[in-house]
């Protein structure tokens, strides 16, 4: 990956302030909307069925999250996906517990089944779930057994750029170590803190971010995600360090939207842990 496609993405981010569409859970739907203030973009959040159609008209991507689903969410999903689609404005699938349970295994499917979509981004065993693997999904943690390890890097990156194939799709996996893959290319990123782990959200911010790169780089989505994800794990890397002894979770969540905004393509570029593999 390119150094000057890192810094060209965040730029262009921060130039254009992307207006992004959030179809997003209630439980991080806040942090979403902040993470996409500190990263450059503007965000709308509507699930609202005789809503959703008028906003993605006005909006420049969609972030569609599965994480608190209902029938009058789902509704809107397809809605405002389809409008999408007409307007060539990517979309960004964050399947949320998916393999968890049958509804939200199936939404996921569907949505991708039905709608062209230009990112997606999960943890392994939601992706996994999402391309009918056998994946035990905890919740909406990955489960043990399917975390991208140094050791298991290469088969992981093999099953990522096979799906992303099947797919079109930019394919973000997301742990301890990234994947980012599309078409026959794969990288690893090895930014981030496992203070992530620790609050509500981390995942669904990420995905908000990805949208809003897509959104102004659709001729570089592979580089726009990469670059997303690796602003997002240098954030955590950044707030990581700032924390002092009296700090907890709370404090990093505010100092990983802190490192978020203050994020620049120089910045990035010195920061980024960013690997090709090949096959």
């Amino acid at each position: 990956m390119e150094q000057f496609a890192l810094k060209n993405a965040v730029e262009t981010v921060r130039a254009s302030v992307p207006l992004v569409h959030n179809i997003t859970n209630y439980v991080t739907v806040n942090d979403c909307a902040n993470a996409l203030l500190a990263c450059g973009g503007s965000p709308i959040m509507s699930d609202e069925p005789e809503d959703v159609v008028d906003i993605t008209s006005i909006c420049g991507a969609l972030t569609l999250n599965i994480g608190t689903l209902n029938k009058s969410s789902i509704e809107a999903m397809f809605l405002a996906g389809a409008r999408a689609a007409e307007l060539g404005h990517p979309i960004v699938l964050d399947p949320v517990g998916a393999g968890a349970s049958g509804l939200r295994t199936r939404t996921a499917a569907e949505l991708l089944d039905k709608l062209p979509i230009a990112v997606i981004r999960g943890n392994m065993s939601e992706v996994k779930a999402l391309a009918g693997g056998a994946a035990t999904t905890r919740g909406v943690d990955v489960c043990p057994d399917d975390a991208v390890t140094s050791e298991n890097l290469a088969e992981s990156a093999a099953f990522a750029r096979d799906f992303a194939q099947q797919t079109g799709s930019v394919v973000a996996i997301t742990g301890a170590i990234d994947i980012v893959a599309h078409g026959d290319e794969a990288y690893a990123v090895s930014n981030g803190s496992p203070v992530m782990g620790k609050i509500t959200g981390a995942g669904c911010m990420l995905s908000c971010v990805c949208a809003a790169y897509a959104a102004v780089n659709q001729d570089s989505m592979l580089d726009a995600t990469v670059a997303a994800v690796a602003s997002m794990g240098l954030a955590g890397e950044t707030a990581e360090k700032r924390m002092g002894s009296r700090d907890g979770n709370g404090s990093f969540r505010t100092y990983l939207l802190d490192a978020l905004y203050r994020m620049d393509g120089e910045a990035l570029e010195a920061g980024a842990k960013i690997e090709r593999i090949d096959r």
